[in-house]
């Protein structure tokens, strides 16, 4: 027997112009549905929502739900009202006389999710005013619960206590989310809007890919069937005589009603499976294999009455190609890291150091480089003209806008007409059009639908630079990164080869390294915790090596400081070509040694700082 229906929508239109976005929406919600919606920004999962909640009105069609069912929606943007506690706006839909049912669950949400019931909602941030939304929601414990992206601006901790909660919720779920392993953990069925239709699988999200694929693949093989039954029609056509034309007028009238209606299924079909591409980036294999340091760095910050430690006697090394995934609460030290390999922050002792030449391109998630007054054509072009310089080609901007899913109409609009997720594609497509070096997104994945994500993994996969990303998104994770920094707080990192998915088996005390990662930790220098040997201090041949190792290095600068002021000579090569040719010979050795004393260097100020 068939769980009860609780809602049900019937031959449903809505229109907000010429072309409608639903026509003839159906669909089911059964009690105890726990339902992924996906889709791309655009194709309608507000508009859904809106209609389950009772809020858009139909055109045409049927909205049947049971008397007395409770929908509670947590929506993106929340306003607070002045003079309104955190407590007092959880319980602002709660009616009086069922407030006790309701407030023993106050604490204990609010705690999970690390909000202070008695603080002013207008003092808060917009991460914590979703996250009052959130509470709110949840307290409500409505029939049906919408949540709209719940895990935004929520560290790794507070997500996996709201999974566990979510699992245990005795209501219908339906949520937005772009993060995949959050879905994939709580949802049982999928509701994919696509094309301005509505697709169900009785599956969860956790088998989404191979059921869209599926879907995907069955339609292009529908479409290829279609395209070779139209070709035998124009070729019947164009042998046709005038007689047998005239008499085989509807014919040819279906003939063209099939081509044209084949040329907008392709065209649609395209547009569902279309990716970003992006070229390799040049000389980057030419740039040193060490591109930052850090060594024996404090710091720390002034904080409600106390010092709060961020980083504490912290050394890394960061080498060309690295690809390193930051997590940890917040407050935990994730900014402070970046704005220190950024040179925005000193360290209060100790020493960070960059390679000169290294170039920093960064996505900040508060999109402080969007000004809200700029249209989408200037944000990508602010000198003006109608071309763009993409990895050393002209592109239009028209173009570039939509390979990432723009409409090209659209390019004269002002960044402030743009949602949350569009932003961030107008951010990805500012850097990506020249990424540098060194590439830094912080929070990439808010607001993002699922296809954005799968063309941000796609582009991250062919970048050949170091990346640093800072996310709460598992999946994410684990499909970029090949290293995680754990921030834990009091200037404490656990630092772990692999995805997120190492990370946690670290910390379950299961963490093995896999034979793939073997070589790259070799290549790196970087030795595994179980293969360590323990040692009470560095060995008398070691201390004397590191001794005399910062006199090399000295060395090793001031021959590679003359060989390029020989080499900066115009008149060099025309005048000398072998002395010319045997000096770049000499340069490249001299930076190769250079190279290889400092990384001794550090390695052996590691091992150093670890044993006392």
């Amino acid at each position: 027997m068939s769980p009860p229906l609780l809602l049900s929508v019937k031959d449903a239109m809505i229109r907000y112009s010429d072309i409608p976005v639903f026509e003839n929406l159906a669909f089911n919600i059964h009690a105890g549905s726990r339902i992924a919606l996906v889709g791309k920004n655009g194709a309608g999962k507000s508009t859904l929502m809106n209609i389950i909640t009772g809020a858009q009105d139909l055109d045409e069609g049927e909205r049947w739900e049971e008397i007395g069912v409770t929908i509670g929606y947590l929506r993106q943007d929340i306003i607070p009202e002045k003079g309104q506690s955190v407590f007092d706006y959880i319980f602002s839909e709660i009616k009086d006389e069922e407030r006790e049912l309701h407030i023993y669950k106050v604490d204990i949400i609010a705690e999970a999710l690390h909000l202070d019931t008695k603080v002013q909602m207008t003092i808060l941030s917009g991460g914590q005013l979703r996250r009052a939304g959130l509470a709110r929601a949840l307290v409500e414990e409505p029939d049906i619960l919408l949540l709209d992206e719940p895990t935004n601006h929520l560290d790794l901790e507070a997500i996996e206590w709201l999974e566990g909660y979510l699992k245990s919720y005795r209501g219908t779920l339906l949520c937005v989310s772009h993060d995949r392993t959050f879905l994939a953990n709580v949802t049982t069925q999928v509701f994919w809007l696509d094309r301005g239709r509505l697709r169900v699988s009785p599956r969860g999200f956790k088998y989404f890919d191979e059921w869209s694929n599926m879907l995907l693949e069955q339609e292009d093989r529908e479409l290829k069937n279609r395209k070779q039954a139209v070709m035998q029609e124009v070729e019947w056509a164009s042998r046709g005589v005038k007689a047998r034309r005239k008499r085989n007028v509807r014919r040819l009238e279906q003939m063209r009603e099939m081509r044209d209606q084949l040329k907008v299924d392709e065209s649609a079909h395209r547009r569902a499976r279309a990716k970003i591409e992006l070229q390799p980036l040049k000389n980057i294999e030419n740039s040193s294999k060490i591109v930052a340091e850090f060594y024996n760095v404090y710091k720390s910050f002034e904080g409600e009455g106390k010092r709060i430690n961020i980083l504490n006697k912290f050394s890394m090394r960061i080498a060309r190609g690295d690809r390193i995934g930051i997590l940890g609460k917040n407050g935990s030290g994730k900014t402070t890291f970046l704005k220190l390999l950024l040179k925005e922050l000193e360290p209060d002792k100790g020493r960070v150091k960059t390679r000169k030449e290294l170039e920093f391109s960064y996505f900040d998630q508060k999109r402080s480089d969007l000004d809200p007054t700029d249209t989408l054509k200037k944000t990508l072009s602010p000198t003006g003209g109608d071309y763009i310089d993409v990895m050393d080609k002209q592109r239009h901007v028209c173009g570039y806008l939509k390979d990432f899913l723009f409409d090209p109409a659209r390019a004269q609009d002002k960044v402030s007409q743009l949602s949350g997720g569009e932003k961030n594609r107008l951010m990805l497509a500012k850097i990506l059009a020249n990424p540098k070096t060194c590439l830094i997104l912080d929070e990439p994945t808010n607001d993002l639908d699922m296809d954005t994500l799968d063309m941000l993994e796609e582009i991250l996969s062919q970048y050949k630079g170091t990346l640093i990303v800072v996310s709460h998104d598992r999946d994410f994770l684990d499909q970029t990164v090949t290293r995680i920094m754990g921030f834990e707080g009091d200037g404490k990192i656990d630092i772990c080869i692999g995805g997120y998915s190492d990370y946690i088996e670290k910390k379950r005390g299961s963490f093995q390294v896999k034979p793939k990662q073997q070589s790259k930790l070799k290549a790196n220098n970087i030795i595994p915790k179980e293969e360590k040997k323990p040692l009470k201090k560095l060995t008398y041949k070691s201390e004397r090596e590191l001794s005399q190792l910062p006199k090399k290095i000295a060395g090793a600068e001031a021959i590679i400081a003359t060989l390029s002021q020989r080499l900066s000579d115009g008149d060099f090569y025309q005048r000398d070509p072998d002395s010319f040719h045997e000096t770049s010979k000499d340069l490249t050795e001299a930076q190769v040694k250079l190279e290889r004393y400092e990384t001794r260097w550090l390695e052996l100020e590691e091992m150093k700082a670890k044993l006392h």
